[in-house]
């Protein structure tokens, strides 16, 4: 498939620079995949929009403050250039953590990286806080491991120094209002550098109708990290390589999802982030010949859903407005049809509906 099939045009003030008031008082465009017919609607209809017997799965992740900004130590550096000598040494850097390899080990983007080798060292703060580069990897990583020099933990010192991770399509600076407002109201387990942000129209008040409907809800959790956001280089999908982003699906939930496909309910998706785990851990169980929908534990998640893939256990989705030749575009259009998906987005569009994270949503069903 050309890359190019999965392209639209979206003028730039409808890129949405900062959430509305409220969560859930954003727009919602409905589509009917079965027909292609779709609908404007209100984000705060959704419990009335749903039959009342789904299974309804969240991401529970919880975005960190990702992005650091450190100073060079000076160790092991490259001699200075013409062009770098004023900073030599002394020199801003900024890390955008991408992965935790262990509990003070990272993948991580460095920039400037180019001249960061392998046993730089990077400090932060007033000095609380270090970080060596291990080693150099694919797409610009590198693996930092974090010192803390103050007897605080690793993660309270990210909490302390870290800025909020907002996408580049924002363009401005993360604010205070962001560390709330980037973040779902069921945000439990920390580790990721984006929001699922499906998730981010719910507030409590949503929730609590949709449970008065008698709609089951459980949860699992994925990571978002590169694997989400990483371009597709090239014409064609089929040569993309997915970035691994760690997921883990309980024990309860696992059983929950089996149930309600026994039970003949639909299990509903709140983001691309839970598709991509439940159908990551759907495979992995057809492949192992069990009776299982989909395995419970931890794994990693490659899994590239394009058009053509055998969705196994998902029915429903929730999802937000993606990027033009993207492959969470490539997703939406793999669940619902990339024509049907593409005339909704044109819709979208010409009404005028807010894109992207902290914009208007899609329901397909």
């Amino acid at each position: 498939m050309r890359l190019d099939e999965l392209d639209y045009h979206l003028p730039r003030e409808q890129i949405a620079q900062r959430p509305l008031e409220r969560r859930d008082a954003s727009r919602l465009l409905l589509l009917d995949r079965a027909s292609g017919t779709f609908e404007d609607r209100f984000f705060a209809e959704l419990p009335g929009l749903l039959r009342g017997d789904e299974l309804v799965v969240f991401n529970n992740a919880r975005v960190i403050p990702a992005r650091l900004f450190g100073r060079r130590a000076g160790v092991h550096s490259q001699p200075p250039s013409r062009a770098t000598k004023s900073e030599h040494l002394t020199g801003k850097v900024e890390i955008f953590l991408t992965r935790e390899l262990d509990s003070d080990v990272w993948e991580a983007l460095v920039r400037p990286g180019r001249k960061m080798q392998v046993g730089e060292q990077i400090i932060f703060g007033a000095g609380e806080l270090e970080a060596r580069v291990l080693s150099r990897g694919e797409l610009g990583l590198r693996t930092l491991r974090f010192f803390s020099r103050d007897g605080s933990s690793i993660g309270r010192h990210f909490e302390r120094l870290g800025h909020v991770p907002l996408p580049p399509y924002i363009e401005r600076e993360d604010e205070t209002a962001d560390r709330e407002r980037y973040q779902t109201v069921f945000a439990k387990r920390p580790g990721a550098i984006a929001a699922p942000t499906a998730g981010l129209h719910f507030s409590a008040e949503i929730l609590e109708k949709i449970r008065a409907r008698k709609v089951e809800i459980c949860e699992l959790t994925l990571h978002v990290g590169l694997g989400t956001f990483q371009p597709i280089h090239g014409e064609t999908l089929e040569g993309h390589v997915m970035h691994a982003e760690s997921y883990e699906i309980p024990v309860e939930t696992a059983n929950q999802i089996q149930a309600a496909r026994e039970a003949g309910r639909p299990v509903f998706a709140v983001g691309t982030t839970v598709v991509r785990a439940l159908e990551d851990a759907a495979l992995r169980a057809a492949e192992a010949g069990g009776a299982q929908l989909v395995l419970s534990g931890k794994a990693e998640a490659r899994l590239f859903v394009k058009p053509g893939f055998q969705f196994r256990a998902v029915e429903g989705l929730l999802t937000n407005f993606h990027l033009p030749r993207s492959t969470l575009l490539a997703l939406v259009s793999a669940f619902a049809g990339r024509e049907n998906v593409l005339s909704a987005y044109q819709h979208a569009v010409e009404a005028g509906y807010r894109f992207y994270s902290y914009g208007d949503c899609l329901l397909v069903r």
